[in-house]
């Protein structure tokens, strides 16, 4: 059974789709903060439980009674709003991580976790931030980040838990709303075009960061867990790269598609976060690894997005008798 932890979140929404396709419905075990959902026959969903990652015991319980042999261990609170509660960030993103690793370790459990280009900061360089480097981050994520990866390392090393993690650059997707991210702009944007035409940027319109589209992230995931053990040469976690463009950039090619689409640009606290990232990564450990290699560039994503973000917020809409998108 494969448990995923934080899996009503902006990746697990997808990457629990994605893994019962590939291993079908029943062998995917669905666990997040809120409650079961109900079905439209008001009964709850089978394969769904409710776990606060940071309650070692009621995780013990899933992982016993589900016979649970991988966790993709999503849950976290992302870089923004660690900002706003730091110690909550530290609870949530370390002391969990350290009971999901626990827990791997006393049952021979597989792990997945995402790390981010949080990690990095200001003393990193910017251009193609290569696989080592220093590591100096200038936020309570970035910080729970690189602990992160050093429990990784450590429970691999001294305990030989197969543990797999991948530096995550921002991430965009249709299916699912930001989560409280610096990058949450290359998200909402696409949202705001669509429902009022225009949309006032959190950054500057020359930040430029590393982005990659969920269903890239989604195959760089499985396709990482799914390598050989031998061929992971790397346990603190993998640069990943996807593509990189400017905010300006972004709302210009949505403009190619939405002609009398605004933007306007009103920086606050995040672009200083921003401002600390990276601007592209050297993934080239991955590729070699494990033959990664990234599939969608800014202009097919602007139009996948658009397209399939159009026709999601069109069902919705239907289902809650609201008005359509334009």
């Amino acid at each position: 059974m494969i448990l995923v932890t934080g899996a009503k979140g902006q990746i697990g929404s997808d990457l629990t789709a994605a893994l019962r396709q590939r291993y079908g419905a029943e062998a995917v075990l669905e666990t997040d903060l809120q409650a079961a959902p109900v079905n439209s026959a008001g009964e709850h969903a089978p394969l769904y439980r409710t776990l606060d990652v940071t309650d070692k015991e009621r995780l013990e319980e899933l992982i016993a009674s589900h016979q649970v042999d991988t966790i993709y261990h999503l849950a976290s609170l992302l870089s923004a709003r660690g900002e706003d509660n730091p110690d909550q960030c530290w609870r949530i993103n370390i002391d969990g991580l350290r009971n999901v690793l626990d827990a791997a370790r006393r049952h021979g459990i597989r792990v997945f976790w995402p790390s981010s280009i949080a990690v990095f900061g200001k003393h990193a360089p910017r251009v193609d931030t290569p696989q080592y480097t220093v590591l100096q981050p200038s936020t309570m994520y970035g910080v729970t980040k690189v602990a992160g990866e050093l429990l990784c390392q450590y429970y691999a090393e001294r305990f030989q838990v197969d543990v797999r993690s991948l530096r995550l650059p921002g991430i965009i997707s249709y299916t699912a709303n930001a989560g409280g991210g610096t990058t949450d702009y290359a998200v909402e944007i696409f949202r705001e075009a669509l429902t009022t035409g225009r949309y006032t940027c959190f950054v500057r319109p020359d930040t430029r960061l590393p982005m990659m589209y969920m269903p890239d992230t989604i195959r760089a995931m499985l396709e990482l867990m799914e390598a050989d053990s031998e061929a992971i040469t790397v346990r603190t976690s993998y640069n990943l790269a996807g593509f990189s463009f400017t905010a300006g950039e972004l709302a210009e090619e949505i403009r190619r598609h939405l002609p009398t689409f605004e933007c306007q640009f009103v920086p606050d606290f995040r672009q200083e976060i921003a401002d600390t990232w990276p601007v592209s990564i050297d993934d080239s450990q991955a590729r070699q690894d494990w033959g990664w290699k990234a599939e969608f560039d800014l202009p097919a994503i602007v139009s996948d997005m658009l397209t399939n973000l159009r026709e999601h917020m069109e069902r919705r809409a239907v289902a809650s008798g609201s008005q359509p998108t334009r």
